[in-house]
C-alpha cells in the first residue's frame, strides 16, 4: 500500500515469555513512532499499517537486551544439587514478583509469585549452560498486561554445573618481536565454549631448549600480553588456555616465534582458529 493511503498503524507488544497469551497490548496510532516504557524482560513488537482496505502484514521486531546497570536490587542463587534457590530482598512490598529464567529468548520460563518471602526454587537445569534470571516487581498479579506495571528488580546469571572451556582462544598472533620481547594477542573464547564463568587466561611460553617454561595468569577481560625478558636469537613456543572455577581448558596449538640477534624483526602473525581443526 502506498504511504499516502495509510490511515494509521497497529502496534502489538507481547512479553516473552507470556503466561497470559490473551492479554496482548495493542496500540493504535497515526505517527510512525511510539514510546514504550518496558521492563528488562524480552518483548516482541509487531507493527502493521492499515487503511480503508484493511491491515498489512506485520513487521516483527525483537527488543534487544537491556543493560543490567543501576538496578535497585540484587539476586542471589544457591545451588542445591538438582535445583537452585533464588533469593532477593525487596526494596518495597509490591503485590507480586514475576520471575523469568532460561538460557535465552527462545527458552524463557515465567512464574508469578504472590508471596512476600523473596525466594523461589528452580529445577530442571542442564549442566554447563548459562542461565539468566530476572526478577520484576509488579502491582498486577493476574493475567493482565504487565507492561504498564512491571519494573525490573534485578538480573543475574548462573551455571548449575560449571565445566572447563572446551577450546582455547582463537587467532593467536605474535607481533613486534625484538631481541628481548614480543607482543601476543588473541580472540577471547566465545561464551558458548566457556561452559562456565571464564575467570582468566594462562599463557605458557617455552624456549627451544625446553629448559625454561614460564606461565602468566591474566584476567578474563585481557586479550593481549607483552612478553619480556626473552633471550636474543632464541625460538620460543607460546600456548594459551582459558580457565573457569572448574579448571583449565585445552591449550592452543604451539605458536613458534624467533627473537633476532640484533634489533627488531618484522611482525609474525600466525592465526589458528581451534574450531577449524
Amino acid at each position: 500500500t502506498q504511504s499516502e493511503n495509510i490511515l494509521g498503524y497497529y502496534i502489538n507488544v507481547e512479553r516473552i515469555p507470556n503466561s497470559c497469551r490473551d492479554s496482548l497490548n495493542r496500540i493504535s496510532l497515526k505517527d510512525r513512532k511510539v514510546l514504550l516504557n518496558l521492563s528488562m524482560a524480552y518483548y516482541t513488537v509487531n507493527i502493521s499499517a492499515y487503511n480503508k482496505a484493511g491491515e498489512s502484514p506485520q513487521a516483527i521486531y525483537i527488543v534487544p537486551d537491556f543493560s543490567a546497570r543501576d538496578l535497585p536490587g540484587q539476586i542471589h542463587v544457591k545451588n542445591q544439587g538438582t535445583y537452585a534457590v533464588v533469593t532477593w530482598i525487596p526494596e518495597y512490598n509490591p503485590k507480586c514478583f514475576v520471575v523469568d529464567w532460561g538460557t535465552g529468548k527462545e527458552d524463557m520460563h515465567m512464574k508469578i509469585i504472590t508471596t512476600a518471602t523473596g525466594n523461589f526454587t528452580l529445577d530442571n537445569f542442564q549442566p554447563y549452560k548459562l542461565y539468566k534470571i530476572m526478577v520484576h516487581a509488579s502491582d498486577v498479579c493476574q493475567c493482565e498486561n504487565f507492561m504498564r506495571h512491571e519494573k525490573t528488580f534485578g538480573v543475574t546469571h548462573f551455571y548449575s554445573v560449571e565445566g572447563v572451556p572446551r577450546t582455547g582462544p582463537a587467532n593467536v598472533t605474535i607481533l613486534n618481536i625484538t631481541k628481548h620481547s614480543a607482543f601476543v594477542k588473541w580472540t577471547k573464547i566465545a561464551a558458548e565454549d566457556c561452559l562456565g564463568f571464564l575467570r582468566g587466561y594462562r599463557i605458557t611460553y617455552t624456549d627451544s631448549s625446553r629448559k625454561k617454561s614460564l606461565t602468566v595468569t591474566l584476567n578474563s577481560s585481557t586479550t593481549s600480553y607483552h612478553l619480556t625478558r626473552l633471550k636474543a636469537k632464541t625460538i620460543y613456543h607460546v600456548q594459551i588456555s582459558g580457565f573457569t572455577n572448574a579448571g583449565e581448558g585445552p591449550l592452543t596449538l604451539s605458536q613458534p616465534f624467533s627473537t633476532p640477534k640484533y634489533g627488531t624483526v618484522a611482525a609474525l602473525c600466525i592465526c589458528v582458529n581451534p574450531a577449524s581443526i
